[in-house]
């Protein structure tokens, strides 16, 4: 699982290529992803943004519960 700030820089690198019209990026690892159209790479960059909100978002440890008779 890699980290926000990863996920950051990575959807930067993937923006940047969708910008210049460049359809194969390459990651720190040097691997590389072509992709086929422009579509995808948006679906790319949407899947990093909810990857990156899903990891920012708080985790709630406690839960209350109220309860009455109703009266």
């Amino acid at each position: 699982m890699a980290s926000p700030a990863q996920l950051r820089a990575w959807r930067s690198a993937l923006w940047a290529a969708r910008m210049r019209g460049v359809r194969e990026v390459r990651d720190q690892n040097g691997e590389s992803v072509t992709f086929k159209s422009d579509s995808e790479m948006a679906a790319a960059i949407g899947a990093a943004d909810a990857e990156i909100a899903a990891l920012e978002r708080p985790r709630f440890s406690t839960v209350r519960f109220i309860t009455s008779k109703g009266v």
